[in-house]
């Protein structure tokens, strides 16, 4: 065949083997999802998996753009003993975070939960009382904000301090100092990085008035007083079996308009199982909400999902018969869920 002949077949042949170019502006992967929305993609990540398991670390690092300590920079964790600090995982995380371009979210500097039973025992004997604990709080609170000071965008400062019914949570803070352990803990913590974003952070925030109108309340006094406080995180554990918290903007709104930035901390969203196409489905449209809701407030700045795989989740240990909770499952495979996050079209 002449030279010109095989030109002209083989551009009239080119259609049919020719691919369809793929769109410039769909995410191929959360990097793109973050970069898209101008908003950091998270996962919590579990220590001993970033350790020990390659797969699990490869996607992590490929994946996301911000990462939280799921455990390692709770208090029973780095001060087990009084005085005694073990900083070996959470630098850890936080030296892969670097490695790796991404942001961190260190949690949590005080919570009701996880504390050193050498700290819980002391308060309920007695041989610690109302002054030593405060000072006990001030020097956990600043040694470990001190340590990453210019390498945590953000501090959960203080974690579920409202109960379901809207009345301070009685937890051995409130009981021994008084309402105003939560504004002495946002001024310590700025004091000691007066760059990092600080919040509050509360689960069912999304959708329970009493917690919402007591959680505003909290905020205005913070603000009224001039305590530091930038930020309000949602933890969003939600569950197909409930109904999607379909307020949960405007509600978003309410605390940006406090001048607050905007937070889904801990995003996951548990199925009673067995697994099956229906519940993947909704639980992708939960998730997709979830990422359309937070992009269309300005102020969000930070979507993170609380663990990314289904191998390593919180949920069944918690809720008998449930579980399914993430976007990738126990093989590390996208589930539609993950595909609903990239789905998500811009903010206008």
């Amino acid at each position: 065949m002449k030279p010109l002949l095989i030109a002209l077949a083989l551009t009239l042949a080119a259609p049919m083997f020719a691919h369809p170019h793929p769109d410039p502006h769909q995410p191929r992967d959360l990097r793109d999802v973050a970069k898209l929305h101008r908003i950091a993609i998270g996962s919590a990540v579990d220590i001993a998996s970033l350790h020990a398991e390659q797969d699990y670390r490869k996607v992590l690092n490929r994946e996301f753009t911000h990462v939280t300590a799921e455990n390692a920079m709770k208090w029973e964790s780095v001060e087990p003993e009084r005085g005694v600090y073990t900083w070996a995982d959470a630098d850890a995380l936080v030296e892969n975070a670097r490695r790796n371009h991404q942001q961190v979210r260190g949690h949590t500097l005080l919570w009701h939960n996880q504390l050193p039973a050498w700290l819980t025992s002391g308060v309920a004997d007695g041989s610690i009382d109302a002054a030593e604990l405060r000072e006990i709080l001030r020097e956990h609170i600043t040694t470990q904000v001190k340590r990453y000071k210019g390498k945590i965008r953000a501090w959960d400062v203080v974690n579920e301090v409202v109960e379901e019914d809207g009345s301070l949570r009685q937890s051995i803070w409130l009981t021994h100092l008084g309402p105003g352990y939560i504004a002495d803990a946002f001024r310590w913590a700025h004091r000691a990085d007066p760059h990092a974003k600080l919040y509050i952070n509360d689960y069912n925030l999304e959708w329970n008035q009493p917690k919402i109108e007591t959680t505003l309340s909290i905020v205005k006094d913070l603000k009224a007083q001039r305590v530091p406080i930038h930020g309000v995180g949602f933890q969003g554990h939600l569950g197909i079996q409930y109904d999607y918290p379909g307020d949960w903007a405007n509600v978003m709104r309410r605390f940006a308009d406090l001048g607050l930035e905007i937070a889904v901390t801990e995003l996951d969203v548990r199925m009673v199982l067995p697994v099956t196409p229906d519940k993947l489905a909704t639980q992708a449209d939960y998730y997709r909400r979830a990422l359309a809701d937070c992009v269309s407030v300005k102020a969000c700045k930070e979507l993170t999902v609380w663990g990314y795989t289904d191998r390593h989740s919180w949920v069944p240990g918690w809720f008998e018969g449930e579980g399914a909770a993430c976007i990738l499952d126990e093989n590390l495979a996208r589930k539609p869920a993950y595909d609903a996050l990239l789905a998500v079209p811009r903010r206008r």
